[in-house]
């Protein structure tokens, strides 16, 4: 598997390329329009985000008693071979693009990762995410890891086992990913970390999807959340260096990036509110995805969602002025469990005990809001993504948790709850929580003084919040105070309380009492407080 692709007289294969050239390509393919900064903007067409349910994993002897079944889609060796035979031979009449990254800032357990593509943009893509290699390693660079990606090839539903023509199909044993089918860039960095996540774990380095920054005192701090919680928004802190935006590992040394750029949200973007993803979104080279551009002036609008409300900017890291250079550092100090509560019950930040963090790393709770997806209501509507990333773990969730806390507890980390969401009431009623309110109150966190003041114990949830804070106004500390209707906060705290019990119950058998305590007490009333 070290040469999928033999160069032949008749092929144009692309070998590590760099920016100035991919963009000629990109651009004279005619796959992407340049925009007035520089960067190049790109479509992805009908799929825009990742295609979860066209996600396969083989199941071999291997892979059959280490991967969380429940949560994936089998395929079959023989499956798997048919369409890694049809794959080698559609690209073998394409022009294509390779890239050799590394996947990890730390030697020790990074992996070398081939990227063979059909597109110059997604090669352009790829070589931003992932780390890049100097010359002198190129010459000796062997792929541990290759990921194929066709986004013109089609399945064949009945002949390759597939749901649809759209095919995301991964090997483990033989570490190879075939995406075909999608464009959507980001099934290419996604397949590199689940398979990164299925490896590390035996070798007791826990893979996080989360984002990470270090103090000026050289303390780490690490951001769990789903998209739109603010992960990358949050960790992108000028006062603050920027190890990375979504995938770290956490080692014996202490934590370490997997990627080498970023792949940021933009809808929506303002410079004023995210002063350091705007410039690293308006410079050359950055892929802009799915982002719309005026025809004539080429200036991006990023208000924009025609295309798509989930856009993004890929970028190096090195575009971020504070970005880590060695994308390493030492054990966290914090961590920081993001949610979008959009039913408007959690408070803006509580301090949680090493099993209430736990509980809720495997919950992984955000609430989504009407009109982001076809057929929502007008209510939110939750969503449990366990370890805040489950379609990237493959192994079972208890596997994540039970090493997370056993490095929180040897380490002493601090943990904390924050809700980037709706106060006041839920969407629709209330408003969303004011971002330099949520800085002021991780400010306090990271540096330690937050732990110091007066707390309150949450009736219904059980974690500790703050009672008051300097800057900050003393009524939002309290959710319930700041709906105008409090009996309407009982019965939604109590409704989102069931909401988390019903999702939890899938995970009773593989957790201690302990944390089986700290699920939130829906027969607890609000006077207990």
């Amino acid at each position: 598997m070290t040469e999928l692709f033999p160069t032949q007289p008749s092929q144009k294969v692309h070998r590590n390329l760099l920016e100035p050239e991919l963009m000629e390509f990109i651009i004279r393919r005619g796959e992407g329009k340049l925009a007035q900064s520089g960067a190049v903007a790109v479509e992805t067409g009908q799929h825009t985000g990742r295609s979860a349910e066209d996600k396969y994993i083989v199941r071999d002897a291997d892979t059959d008693a280490s991967i969380w079944w429940d949560n994936a889609k089998e395929m079959s060796e023989e499956q798997f071979d048919r369409l890694f035979a049809d794959f080698i031979s559609y690209a073998r009449h394409k022009e294509i693009f390779v890239q050799d990254l590394y996947a990890g800032a730390d030697a020790d357990h990074r992996l070398n990762t081939r990227i063979i593509t059909e597109h110059a943009w997604q090669s352009l893509f790829i070589r931003h995410l992932l780390r890049r290699p100097d010359g002198s390693e190129l010459s000796s660079f062997v792929p541990d890891f290759t990921v194929v990606d066709l986004p013109s090839f089609r399945a064949a539903p009945l002949y390759h086992g597939t749901r649809s023509e759209t095919v995301i199909a991964c090997n483990f044993s033989k570490r190879i990913v075939l995406i075909g089918g999608t464009s959507y860039a980001g099934e290419i960095k996604k397949s590199v970390f689940s398979y990164l996540n299925y490896v590390l774990p035996a070798k007791n380095v826990m893979p996080m999807h989360c984002s990470a920054n270090v103090g000026k005192d050289g303390a780490s701090a690490v951001f769990f959340g789903l998209s739109g919680t603010g992960k990358t928004t949050l960790s992108a802190d000028p006062a603050r260096e920027l190890l990375g935006d979504d995938e770290h590992g956490w080692s014996e040394k202490g934590i370490f990036n997997f990627e080498g750029g970023c792949y940021a949200k933009t809808i929506r973007l303002s410079r004023s509110a995210e002063p350091q993803i705007w410039d690293a979104s308006n410079r050359f080279a950055t892929v802009l995805e799915n982002v719309v551009i005026d025809p004539k002036s080429r200036v991006p609008n990023f208000d924009d969602n025609r295309l798509a409300e989930n856009s993004r900017s890929a970028y190096p890291l090195d575009a971020i002025a504070n970005a880590s250079p060695t994308g390493t550092a030492g054990h966290p100090r914090n961590i920081v469990m993001l949610t979008a509560d959009a039913f408007g019950v959690l408070p803006p930040i509580a301090k949680l005990t090493p099993s209430q963090a736990m509980y809720h790393f495997l919950s992984g709770f955000t609430a989504k809001v009407a009109g982001t997806e076809k057929g929502m209501g007008s209510d939110p509507k939750p969503t449990f993504s366990t370890c805040f990333g489950a379609p990237f773990m493959p192994r079972h969730p208890s596997v994540y948790g039970n090493l997370l806390r056993k490095l929180i507890a040897e380490h002493g980390v601090d943990c904390w709850l924050v809700n980037t969401g709706w106060t006041g009431g839920k969407y629709g009623e209330g408003t969303r929580m004011p971002i330099k309110v949520t800085r002021g109150m991780l400010n306090a966190a990271l540096s330690g003084t937050l732990k110091a003041l007066p707390m309150r114990i949450d009736p219904v949830f059980g974690f500790a919040v703050p009672v008051a804070m300097d800057g900050i106004d003393q009524t939002i500390l309290n959710p319930r105070e700041t709906w105008s209707d409090p009996k309407a906060y009982d019965a939604m705290a109590a409704k989102l309380a069931q909401m988390f019990h019903d999702n939890f119950a899938k995970f009773a058998a593989y957790v201690d009492a302990d944390v089986l305590k700290a699920s939130p007490a829906v027969d607890r009333g609000i006077a207990a407080e």
